[in-house]
């Protein structure tokens, strides 16, 4: 009887041990971890125990603080001059932010960081940019949209571990030949600069945009649909 008895105990010991490892996988991330490896999962479940697959939009703030921000269309300091975003955030599909994670990952190992511009653009903001400044070289026709508008478009630079920007050659947003990848008169420092960027970009799952350095688009975002999805100011 006492050897039963003692078979039962060290069956459920076992048990309890590979449920308590269970239980710890299933935990997957922590929001606001800076280290969280998001490797490439197709979904993953937040504190509040959402499912959050790669399509849906999140915020890349709680993903990660390793990121630097500069969001220009949340101030009257862009090509506009006029402010389109009632608050400053960074949202992403959950597939941009992980190639996105990816990229400024390598470029710490460099000693550099992401800094972004703009994340995200509900079409809403589409419109009203089209209506301030409606000329296509310069804004998408939201009849069309963007890949801005899709969630799976980033406007980028990067900095050094003190704030300080590479030189790229070129402001962002500054529309002329020069903010071209094709550009090539520059100094070396400049065109090894943008070269670090593209390549490290590229094979991160990104596309370039010929016209503009700091535009890069996840590749085949441009297959998931429009969106007119906000995010709430505090």
């Amino acid at each position: 009887m006492m050897r039963i008895v003692l078979k039962i105990i060290v069956v459920l010991a076992v048990l309890q041990f590979f449920s308590c490892k269970t239980k710890q996988y299933d935990k997957s991330i922590t929001v606001a971890n800076p280290t969280f490896n998001l490797k490439d999962k197709k979904e993953v479940v937040l504190e509040s125990k959402k499912v959050v697959n790669d399509t849906s939009f999140v915020n890349l703030k709680e993903y990660s603080t390793d990121f630097v921000y500069d969001m220009k269309y949340a101030t009257e300091a862009n090509f506009l001059k006029s402010k389109v975003y009632d608050c400053a955030e960074c949202y992403l599909r959950l597939k941009t932010v992980k190639a996105l994670f990816k990229a400024n990952s390598k470029f710490m190992k460099l000693g550099y960081r992401i800094k972004i511009y703009d994340c995200y653009r509900p079409l809403d903001v589409q419109k009203k940019m089209w209506a301030i400044v409606s000329n296509p070289i310069y804004v998408a026709n939201p009849s069309k949209g963007s890949i801005h508008n899709r969630g799976g478009a980033v406007d980028i630079t990067l900095v050094d571990f003190t704030g300080k920007e590479l030189d790229m050659g070129t402001p962002f947003d500054f529309f002329g030949p020069e903010a071209s990848h094709e550009y090539r008169n520059f100094s070396e420092e400049i065109l090894q600069n943008r070269a670090l960027f593209k390549k490290i970009m590229i094979n991160s799952k990104f596309q370039s945009f010929d016209s503009e350095w700091w535009h890069y688009n996840l590749k085949n975002a441009k297959l998931d649909p429009i969106s007119n999805f906000k995010w709430k100011c505090e």
